[in-house]
């Protein structure tokens, strides 16, 4: 997986196999693209990115807290398998082989208007995200 806006990646130190998941951090940003397949992406965050987003950055590189207190602890983790099922997000996700989702990448690629005189053709990988939405109950 690529490191774009709302994934959630695991630090670690200059060994490859160093990051232990006691460090995760999500992507709040443009990330540079030579992260991508040189430290582990996780997973994403589907419900919640404008609360880390206005987070301030770190003075170190990538954004990194220098200082324990700046950091901003995960209380608590919770596996899907163990909320009970009365109190589970319900997340419906759209298929990336469906017609809807092949639209989703059109638009995206010849976005733009009438302004637009000469239509990229392409879209960047970040910016098609696969569509989350909470369900209707």
């Amino acid at each position: 997986m690529a490191h774009c806006y709302g994934m959630v990646g695991v630090a670690r130190g200059n060994e490859s196999d160093s990051g232990n998941g006691g460090t995760l951090y999500a992507v709040i940003g443009n990330a540079p693209r030579h992260l991508d397949r040189n430290i582990t992406v996780v997973g994403r965050v589907v419900s919640g990115m404008p609360l880390l987003s206005v987070l301030p950055r770190g003075p170190q590189p990538m954004g990194m807290y220098d200082k324990a207190e700046m950091r901003v602890p995960i209380n608590s983790v919770r596996l899907a398998a163990d909320v009970p099922k009365a109190e589970r997000a319900n997340w419906e996700v759209m298929r990336t082989e469906s017609a809807s989702f092949k639209a989703v990448i059109e638009a995206q690629r010849n976005r733009g208007g009438p302004w637009t005189k000469v239509a990229a053709g392409h879209v960047d990988l970040c910016n098609v995200p696969i569509p989350v939405r909470e369900a209707k109950p």
